[in-house]
């Protein structure tokens, strides 16, 4: 009986530490602010990933696309794609939805893949054009920065990460995933996704 009881606990304990979210990065107990608005309609469409705080859904992917569909019932479709262990590697998709807990706050959404729960999805910062954002949720331990185009340069990096600096965030370790050489190498969206 006690071997088994053992193996239970440390087969508990390793469930718990699979489930347990990366580090906070934000420096202090104060939420990163928010952009004031976001205009869904300008945001829908494809999105690259530059740059990522490590975590285990997203691990050894490359290639990472987001695209936001906004629906007539106010939520919006997310489809997320990668393809693992490099851009020839196989793809992996997740389909979710996202919402809004305050309709009158559109730059903090809720983001589900699993059924009933939803994580936070701040948007941190938003080019004036829509052609880049940065997304984090109150504890800073999750980040992105996303780009409309896959190889924003490395003024654009360089840029970002220094801003995230500026706001007590910790930059160091983000991933950067290997991106496609321009939009038309990517793989288009199939039909019906």
């Amino acid at each position: 009986m006690r071997p088994a009881l053992i193996l239970s606990l440390i087969l508990s304990l390793l469930a718990l530490a699979a489930c347990s979210p990366p580090r906070d990065r934000l420096a202090g107990d104060t939420p990163p602010q928010t952009v004031p608005a976001v205009d869904i309609q300008r945001y829908a469409g494809e999105w690259f990933e530059i740059l990522r705080a490590d975590h285990g859904f997203e691990r050894n992917c490359d290639g990472v696309m987001a695209h936001y569909t906004p629906r007539d019932d106010g939520t919006v479709a997310v489809v997320n794609r990668c393809w693992k262990h490099g851009l020839n590697g196989s793809p992996d998709i997740a389909e979710g939805r996202a919402r809004y807990p305050d309709p009158a706050d559109t730059a903090k959404l809720e983001v589900s893949f699993f059924g009933p729960f939803f994580g936070d999805y701040w948007v941190i910062d938003l080019a004036e054009d829509y052609s880049w954002a940065v997304i984090s949720e109150p504890e800073g331990r999750y980040l992105w920065v996303l780009s409309r185009d896959p190889q924003p340069g490395e003024a654009f990096i360089e840029a970002r990460l220094a801003d995230l600096e500026a706001r007590g965030f910790d930059t160091e370790g983000l991933i950067r995933p290997a991106q496609w050489p321009d939009r038309d190498a990517a793989p288009a969206l199939e039909e019906g996704r």
